[in-house]
């Protein structure tokens, strides 16, 4: 199913043709600088499949995008319902995570307006955060692009104490 389209990008159910492209997404370390690790294929399956159960049980998730002009993979771009201890959670978050190829021309700003948009009319969300590692300046770039607000710096409980990671900060949309 198709949830969205852009004039570039068409943002859509999770296809099996993709695990093998998202697994090489993951396994990227430049394109996983910002996160503890690069994924494994077993891992980037076993966040797939988490994906997939989002999706039937929220009825949204992280959408599979597609550059609609080659049809290809480039990545992700949607909502997760974060759940980790903090005094912000459970809320509902909207995050990107794009193949380096797609990196500088757009996709994430673009893919993300058009989710915040549709989360507001059509799944009923009255607010949407982001968070990031605080040295990840290009997601920082994307929050801020969209309309989103800085809201708190916080250190992420499941990020290591002594990982330069740790720092998060918060951003914000309202309907």
């Amino acid at each position: 199913m198709v949830y969205l389209e852009t004039s570039r990008l068409i943002l859509r159910d999770w296809l099996s043709a993709d695990l093998e492209h998202f697994c090489k997404m993951n396994a990227d370390p430049d394109v996983m600088n910002y996160f503890p690790r690069v994924l494994s294929s077993a891992e980037t399956e076993r966040f797939y499949q988490a994906i997939l159960a989002e999706f039937k049980e929220y009825g949204f998730g992280l959408y599979a995008v597609e550059e609609k002009r080659t049809k290809e993979f480039i990545g992700f771009i949607g909502f997760h319902r974060a759940t980790f201890e903090s005094d912000f959670t459970p809320c509902i978050e909207i995050g990107w995570r794009l193949k380096k190829n797609a990196w500088g021309q757009g996709y994430a700003t673009e893919g993300a307006r058009a989710c915040l948009e549709y989360g507001f009319k059509n799944l009923g969300f009255s607010e949407v955060v982001s968070f990031t590692a605080e040295i990840n300046k290009p997601s920082v770039n994307v929050m801020k692009k969209i309309g989103m607000k800085p809201v708190k710096t916080f250190l992420h409980p499941r990020v290591d104490q002594d990982s330069p990671l740790k720092k998060h900060v918060l951003y914000q949309t309202r309907k």
